[in-house]
């Protein structure tokens, strides 16, 4: 009975052992699986990551456009006179300031004047309009030469402009060939449709 007793226990011992080295063996085999399954995965992605390079795409150049530069305009001067080219006004000969005019009137205004400068004008130079009231006036076109330290008489025909009331003034200069002004400038100071009246100052 004792033997029998043995015997049953070294089988039971036996398969406890067979058993205990079967689960050792599956378990090794389970962690050698996973293992290997962790190091396949690595390198897939270790593989994605060679097979797959991060590429920066180079930027084409762009032709440079040349700007246009605009063409600026030249500022005109006016052209300066000969410094020797001088006009002295010396008097009015007819209708002095102040005169009274009616509207459309027709009349003839005459300077007096000098040429004091170190130069004769030369046929061709002007006397013509500069500012105020043009009223009709025509340019006048030195027709011979006027020497120096000559005394001449300048007259131009003017309308009186209508629609107006009160002071209508005029200016002319005399300019040379070029066009350059020089001298006295010379004015008509006329009064149209009645007298200037003053204006009263206020009381303090």
């Amino acid at each position: 009975m004792k033997t029998k007793f043995v015997s049953v226990l070294a089988v039971l011992i036996s398969g406890i052992l067979l058993l205990s080295c079967g689960n050792r063996s599956a378990q090794v085999d389970v962690d050698a699986i996973r293992t290997e399954a962790v190091k396949t995965h690595l390198a897939s992605l270790t593989q994605v990551l060679v097979v797959l390079p991060t590429t920066t795409p180079t930027p084409t150049a762009e032709p440079s456009a040349t700007p246009t530069l605009e063409a600026t305009a030249a500022l005109e001067t006016p052209a300066a006179a000969n410094p020797c080219y001088k006009l002295l006004w010396i008097e009015d000969r007819s209708i002095p300031d102040g005169s009274q005019m009616k509207a459309n009137e027709v009349f003839t205004k005459t300077w007096y004047v000098q040429n004091n400068g170190s130069c004769a004008w030369a046929p061709g130079f002007t006397f013509r309009h500069v500012g105020g009231e043009r009223m009709e006036g025509q340019p006048l076109v030195l027709t011979e030469p006027i020497p120096v330290g000559a005394k001449r008489e300048l007259s131009i025909q003017l309308v009186v402009p209508s629609g107006v009331n009160g002071l209508v003034q005029s200016a002319w200069r005399m300019s040379d060939k070029n066009g350059a002004f020089f001298g006295d400038t010379l004015t008509v100071n006329i009064i149209v449709g009645g007298a200037l009246t003053p204006t009263a100052a206020a009381a303090p």
